[in-house]
């Protein structure tokens, strides 16, 4: 059957409405999970796909991983390593380090499913802060109702990162509560008793 006339503009209006909106999609194992909004616009979108690095995102990654472990980056980022949990090996991230009240804290920018948060979980925290020389830390989760003040923080420092968030960084405290559960962060402490925290 053929569609009448004005049927492709009422189409092409819907999928601008979708690429333009903050939409919660249903993933395939039925959670509700929002769009990434880093994805609608500018030159992230070629590196990153549904909450994940695409293969440009993952090399982009793994070359300032090397150079941060270097200690040839600005002091805001540092390379972060720890074990996969499927085969132990050892895995570079770079990320971009909050302050807020004297502590150092890590922000995953693409939530939850993000592979360093998951590796960080299964290693019960344990990983290693790399800027010149390796040191061994350990990432101690915040809780959710905790979490809004750093983010906040977080969002000033972290120019690419913050796109992620569906918040402008000069947003409201109030304003990140809201989506705090949805982006993890952790405390950098020292993974000898007796040390001070990184």
């Amino acid at each position: 059957m053929e569609l009448p006339p004005a049927a492709p503009a009422l189409i092409e209006i819907n999928e601008l409405s979708l690429r333009e909106a903050t939409i919660s999609i249903v993933s395939m194992d039925g959670r509700n999970m929002r769009a990434d909004p880093a994805e609608r616009t500018g030159y992230l979108r070629y590196f990153y796909r549904n909450w994940h690095p695409t293969p440009s995102g993952r090399i982009w990654s793994r070359a300032y991983a090397w150079l941060s472990g270097l200690g040839l980056t600005p002091s805001f980022l540092l390379t972060l390593q720890v074990r996969s949990r499927s085969d132990g090996r050892l895995l570079s991230t770079i990320l971009v380090v909050a302050n807020y009240q004297g502590r150092r804290y890590l922000v995953s920018m693409l939530g939850n499913s993000s592979e360093w948060v998951r590796n960080v979980r299964a290693a019960g925290g344990q990983a290693f802060i790399k800027r010149g020389r390796s040191l061994p830390v350990t990432l101690t989760e915040i809780q959710p109702e905790e979490r809004a003040p750093i983010l906040k923080a977080w969002c000033q420092v972290a120019t690419s990162g913050r796109n992620h968030l569906p918040i402008s960084r000069d947003a409201p405290v109030s304003a990140f509560e809201a989506i705090s559960a949805d982006y993890p962060v952790f405390r950098i402490d020292s993974a000898r008793p007796g040390s001070a925290a990184y």
